[in-house]
């Protein structure tokens, strides 16, 4: 069998038994199984995007190694994607490419983030991206291998191997895979792309670098206010690194049944984020006084700190199916990047 890293050959058995463990004992894999990226594989790969495969497409931080369209082609094989999913690969390097995303910072940081992909438009259901029951779950193709490839593509262009350079105290379950679809068939509001100033039938993805969902159970209200009361208390988190550092974009994931029970009292996704912010507040007296010293030196006694500097970092998707669960993401620093998906 040919196996092509770059422009890179070598001859290994067939066994692919043997195969997976040379590319464990390499650190070429996430630890689960890969598929081999032979020649014809790979090149059935990149069939999915009309790119010279030679073509740069990013960097990738800490090794600042090279992601040309073939190696993301390579990477994507091995996670088991189709080659339609191609263009959201690309689409989400270049996305986190982004100076203002911090890649370089989210890379190496002791923090549990991953960068959780998030699309919108036709492209969703198209290649059906779970946007519904289980989303954040198991067992949709398009976002356990869309996902896991942006992590290989992290790992074996980045470099970010965990207690080596990727250095995030415990890790957490999405750095193997973090791909959803917003479920806008259900929403009550407009979504996340067209908030941000794009065409409803135009296809995105948006990248936030985040920790893993944290759920939000509240089965007995039946009034929006009732609902957003339980949602500001479960986002207060004096841990969170988007409330120490005031940055970053958390996310506030709201289930279907939440989000009409919200949108049935008169609130938009405007107002669910204007009610956040000002009523999710953290008197400064639940910090000790050398966490004040050292997050919030200057600031009155009496002020309140909200979850994020700015409203409009604070992410409000519908996402799930049936059930009162929504959930809340805390966020690293950077803010989330939005970018229309070339096909």
């Amino acid at each position: 069998m040919n196996q092509r890293l770059g422009s890179d050959r070598m001859i290994v058995n067939d066994s692919l038994t043997e195969i997976n463990n040379l590319f464990i004992e390499k650190g070429w894999s996430d630890g689960l199984p890969i598929l081999p990226p032979t020649v014809e594989a790979v090149e059935t790969m990149l069939a999915g995007i009309k790119r010279d495969p030679s073509e740069v497409v990013a960097t990738i931080p800490p090794c600042w190694g090279k992601a040309t369209i073939e190696k993301i082609a390579i990477n994507a094989t091995m996670a088991g994607c189709l080659p339609e999913y191609m263009p959201v690969i690309v689409t989400t390097i270049e996305a986190m490419a982004v100076e203002r995303f911090r890649l370089a910072e989210i890379q190496p940081t002791t923090h549990p983030v991953a960068p959780l992909l998030i699309v919108n438009g036709p492209v969703a259901k198209k290649l059906n991206i779970n946007s519904k029951s289980g989303a954040f779950g198991p067992c949709w193709r398009a976002n356990a291998t869309i996902g896991r490839a942006i992590r290989l593509i992290l790992l074996n262009i980045g470099g970010a191997f965990p207690g080596k350079l990727d250095m995030s105290t415990q890790g957490q379950p999405s750095k193997y895979t973090y791909c959803i679809a917003e479920n806008e068939e259900d929403s009550p509001w407009e979504p996340l792309h067209v908030e941000r100033g794009f065409d409803v039938a135009t296809n995105t993805v948006t990248v936030a670098a985040v920790e893993n969902p944290h759920n939000i159970n509240d089965p007995v209200a039946i009034t929006g206010e009732e609902l957003l009361i339980s949602i500001s208390s479960a986002v207060t988190n004096t841990g969170s690194n988007n409330v120490l550092f005031q940055e970053g974009s958390p996310v506030i994931a709201l289930c279907p049944e939440h989000a009409a029970t919200i949108a049935s009292g008169g609130f938009s996704k405007s107002d669910v984020r204007d009610y956040i912010y000002e009523k999710s507040r953290i008197p400064l007296n639940r910090f000790y006084p050398r966490a004040i010293q050292n997050y919030y030196s200057g600031w009155g006694e009496n002020e309140t700190v909200p979850i994020t500097a700015r409203k409009e970092d604070i992410i409000i998707i519908v996402v799930g199916g049936s059930g009162k669960h929504s959930a809340y993401l805390p966020a690293f620093i950077p803010p989330s990047i939005t970018k229309a998906i070339e096909e």
